[in-house]
Formats: structure tokens, sequence, C-alpha cells
């Protein structure tokens, strides 16, 4: 099972994850935050309070991604492009 196991805010909705097998993916979360559970989170002062739980990334009201749909949905990041690497 994929876990995220580092998360770092870069800017408005993107966060950068590395997940267990050491991949880097920058996620843009901005159009991903569709339904009732998510809607609080699109005040970025609540999105940037994002933690890691349980192997991915989630918010105090319960709103979370599972790893594989964020692994899939994030963009490669190439070696020394981001402070995580």
């Amino acid at each position: 099972m994929l876990k995220v196991n580092k998360i770092e805010y870069i800017d408005g909705y993107k966060l950068l994850l590395r997940f267990d097998d050491g991949v880097v993916k920058l996620i843009d979360f901005e159009k991903l935050l569709d339904g009732e559970i998510y809607e609080p989170i699109k005040d970025i002062k609540i999105f940037k309070k994002v933690k890691l739980d349980c192997g991915t990334v989630s918010w105090e009201n319960g709103a979370d991604f599972a790893p594989e749909f964020l692994y899939k949905k994030g963009k490669r990041c190439q070696k020394n492009q981001h402070h995580l690497l």
C-alpha cells in the first residue's frame, strides 16, 4: 500500500508530497476540492493546515485523499527541484 511520508506546502493549493517509494510529486488541489467535505478547505488559511495522517494528507475537518489517487494526480518532480528531495 502506497503512503505519503512528507508534505511541503508550496503556494496556492499546491503541495509537494514524498511517497514511501521515494517519488516526489507536485499536486495542485484547487480543482480537486469538490464536495461538501472539501468546502472549508477552499479557505487557503485552512488548506495550509494540512497534516500527515496515517500515510496521507488530511485536514482537521476529516477531509483527506487516498495516497493512490494523489500519486496518479501528481506531477513527478525532478531531482533538486524542491526541498523534499
